[in-house]
């Protein structure tokens, strides 16, 4: 026999029917909870199908990236120097600058006696330096140039160069004709030899020039990278239209002409060139 268990109605618990008002406010407040729920599940999606916040911008990465590439040049050694080239470096400078102050001897006037008496007067000039009278060289006689600038800026030059990344040789340049050039493949400025025989100034602004292209370089990526121009002037006096008309540059590109003529045009800012490497060019820690 099933055995029933009954419960006393004695101990049955009475019901009691709510009052509407408690009814409708349970009702009311199960609803809220309902939307707090939902709100916080909707808040919980929203916060798990959010994207990670970006870092860094797609601009930013494109910003980065010329330093990133010159950080691996400069991790990189230039070109070994080919047969015959003598490196210039800033740590042995004194056999260039002792070639440089025999040179500029040439560019001291002389005064040669004449055989009835009196001097005859002679001195070098560059093509477009202006003539000088009499009381000019007599001037230049007792007080001969210095060069001090143009040294100074030598001897600035080739170390920041060398902080870039960039060799610096005396060697025939692989243009045929050219007195120096910059090979971004090789890291390496050519300065023909015979360019110190000319003496601190001509020497100070082909390296200066050459300079500038290696910033040109930087300006792109690195000193490895194709030049690209750098917005300076490109006014030109009439030696350095003279220069850009040179048969070496009979096959130049447009885009070539346009870096010579921005080189030619401020090669004479001797301190130029050390600022646009400071400016565009990664260092050597």
């Amino acid at each position: 026999m099933e055995a029933l268990l009954l419960r006393p109605e004695s101990l049955a618990r009475p019901h009691r029917p709510q009052p509407p008002q408690r009814r409708r406010r349970r009702r009311r407040d199960g609803r809220l909870a309902s939307l707090l729920i939902g709100v916080g599940l909707a808040g919980t999606a929203v916060w798990a199908w959010s994207p990670p916040p970006q870092t860094l911008t797609t601009q930013a990465a494109l910003d980065a990236l010329p330093f990133q590439l010159q950080e691996l040049w400069l991790s990189r050694a230039p070109a070994p120097p080919r047969p015959g080239d003598v490196v210039v470096a800033s740590a042995d400078l004194a056999p260039l600058l002792n070639s440089l102050r025999l040179a500029d001897q040439s560019w001291r006037p002389r005064a040669i006696p004449l055989p009835g008496g009196g001097f005859r007067y002679l001195y070098k000039r560059r093509a477009d330096d202006p003539l000088l009278t009499v009381e000019q060289i007599k001037q230049r006689l007792l007080n001969p140039p210095e060069f001090r600038s143009e040294r100074l800026a030598i001897t600035t030059l080739i170390p920041a160069l060398e902080r870039v990344g960039v060799r610096i040789v005396l060697g025939p340049p692989i243009k045929r004709g050219a007195a120096a050039e910059w090979d971004p493949p090789a890291r390496t400025i050519r300065i023909q030899p015979g360019v110190v025989s000319n003496g601190s100034v001509e020497f100070a602004r082909v390296l200066n020039h050459e300079a500038i292209h290696v910033a040109q370089s930087c300006r792109r990526g690195g000193p490895a990278a194709q030049p690209q121009l750098l917005g300076l002037s490109n006014q030109l006096d009439v030696q350095s239209q003279r220069h850009l008309g040179d048969p070496v540059y009979a096959s130049a590109s447009p885009l070539e002409r346009a870096l010579e003529r921005e080189a030619y045009a401020n090669q004479h800012r001797l301190e130029l060139g050390i600022a646009l490497l400071g400016k565009e060019c990664r260092q050597r820690r």
